[in-house]
């Protein structure tokens, strides 16, 4: 009898881990596709990406929005030539996940070129399947 609750519970740990690691991978391609969908300004992938009650905040203190954050991009207001994001860590407890990561891009906001270094908090929630982005807060660095 000990020895199937032990078994039980060996099956259950690798179900919950293993559950665990497909849900980072998923939220690191979720994420990746949102670092790509920002740099080709592709607006069907960044609504796809985010929830529809996004809260999108920059270091400036600004608060966008889903609309708006895609519409900025789309309309070319803002313009990622490059993302490059490092430094990444990510917590998962249950549908919400955290990820942190140093954010360095390439700009050419209104044919204005310049360079971004910042923090992001980005906060991503399960929803039917799917990782959208629910809230990204963006501090400067030290």
């Amino acid at each position: 009898m000990k020895k199937s609750i032990l078994f039980l519970f060996l099956f259950l740990s690798l179900v919950v881990v293993k559950a665990q690691k497909i849900a980072e991978k998923q939220v690191k391609a979720a994420v990746e596709q949102l670092k790509n969908a920002m740099v080709t300004a592709d607006k069907d992938a960044l609504l796809g990406l985010t929830a529809p009650n996004l809260s999108y905040g920059h270091s400036s203190g600004k608060i966008e929005s889903q609309s708006a954050f895609v519409e900025t991009l789309s309309t070319g207001k803002s313009d990622f030539v490059s993302i490059d994001l490092k430094n990444q860590t990510l917590e998962i407890s249950g549908k919400t996940a955290l990820v942190r990561h140093e954010l360095h891009a390439i700009t050419n906001d209104g044919g204005k070129a310049g360079e971004v270094h910042i923090g992001v908090l980005l906060v991503w929630q399960k929803q039917n399947k799917e990782w959208k982005l629910l809230g990204r807060q963006a501090f400067k660095l030290p």
